[in-house]
């Protein structure tokens, strides 16, 4: 855990490793409101309360990655959202230098990992407004050693991908290594128009049809892209469409979430 802590600190972060926490999130949070400067990984080996997007849970078995990287007034309020694709980014392609740079590992809009259309890592963004400014999380989970299977979309792990074991501590020193990189990308003056490009270049269904879920409302459309906000763009019977946050389904497509 040295080795890793010294390889973190050498891009630049801290780290805070834990045994069980109910969320990494949530530590990250409180460390937040608490005055903590930022720059901040936490990592977990279990969670007892992992959640994903949109409030539901995120299963947390020993053996995969619970990480959540807290920053401080990272960007104006406005741009915050901008966090999600910029931590995307860094993960996906983490992710490809460990498995050889596969062109079956994409960006499922706004932020999962996919492996040939199986969810593989999922990136949760919250933040908290305190009197000294912003808290930024970018919460983390990567499947490395195992994965569940009662899930909305398929999904699949590290080492059944790579037929080997990719341990979490070696997907943090990657991810911590790419997130540095491209945090300090979009620090530049128009550098969100770069985390797009890039992030494009990986996303999964650009072009093609796809299923979106608002609540319980389905509409079916051709997936163009991303805005200059990262709101998705989609090509609907009535035109144009700007989705700002939903559940997308690629290739083929349930008739309902439930």
């Amino acid at each position: 855990m040295s080795h890793l802590a010294r390889s973190v600190e050498a891009s630049g972060f801290r780290l805070s490793v834990h045994g069980e926490l109910g969320s990494t999130n949530d530590e990250a949070l409180a460390r937040a409101r608490a005055g903590d400067p930022g720059r901040l990984w936490i990592v977990a080996e279990r969670q007892t309360s992992g959640r994903g997007r949109l409030g539901r849970s995120w299963t947390s078995e020993p053996g995969n990655l619970f990480a959540s990287l807290l920053l401080i007034d990272p960007a104006p309020l406005a741009r915050a959202p901008e966090l999600g694709f910029v931590a995307s980014l860094a993960l996906a392609v983490a992710l490809g230098r460990l498995l050889g740079a596969d062109p079956g590992l994409k960006i499922k809009w706004p932020n999962d990992i996919l492996y040939k259309g199986a969810k593989i890592a999922g990136v949760l963004l919250e933040g908290v407004t305190m009197d000294a400014g912003v808290g930024c999380v970018a919460g983390i989970g990567v499947n490395c050693a195992s994965h569940p299977s009662d899930t909305l979309y398929p999904a699949s792990d590290l080492g059944a991908i790579a037929g080997r074991a990719i341990s979490p501590e070696t997907v943090l020193e990657a991810l911590a290594a790419e997130m540095a990189r491209w945090l300090a990308v979009w620090a530049q003056e128009g550098g969100f128009v770069l985390i797009r490009a890039e992030w494009l270049k990986r996303a999964a269904g650009v072009g093609e049809q796809i299923k979106v879920f608002r609540g319980e409302v389905a509409t079916d459309g051709v997936f163009r892209g991303i805005d200059a906000a990262g709101r998705l763009l989609l090509d609907g019977a009535a035109g144009e469409i700007v989705i700002e946050a939903a559940d997308v389904f690629l290739g083929a497509q349930p008739a309902r979430l439930s």
